[in-house]
């Protein structure tokens, strides 16, 4: 049985930093596509950055602020997230899929957290 288990979130100003971090079991992290989501409350669960193969790709919003990083024998998923802002305030997913690519819609991934809430304040 496949759990990913989100930590590392939490209520931090803007201008700030905040390390995330999934931790799976029942699956090997070596062999999959892994990714990070968020939502916010009213909007669409929106793909943050993914990590498949070797490769990563992060999305524009976040660029050159968040990187996304994997520990494949630690079975762990990290976003490090700097310079934050209001508007990176969300629940953040992590999502596995035994998929090669980095695709960041949230229906190609089969495997989900349960999240981990980012707060962000001006």
């Amino acid at each position: 049985q496949v759990q990913l288990v989100e930590s590392g979130g939490g209520s931090v100003q803007a201008g700030g930093s905040l390390r995330l971090s999934c931790a799976g079991s029942g699956l090997r992290y070596s062999t999959y596509s892994m990714a990070w989501f968020r939502q916010a409350p009213g909007k669409e669960r929106e793909g943050v950055a993914g990590s498949s193969g070797g490769s990563t790709s992060v999305a524009d919003s976040v660029k050159g602020r968040f990187t996304i990083s994997r520990d494949n024998p630690k079975n762990t998923l990290y976003l490090q997230m700097n310079s934050l802002k209001p508007e990176d305030t969300a629940m953040y997913y992590c999502a596995a899929r035994m998929v090669w690519g980095l695709r960041l819609t949230a229906d190609a991934y089969r495997y989900w957290g349960q999240g981990t809430q980012v707060t962000v304040s001006s």
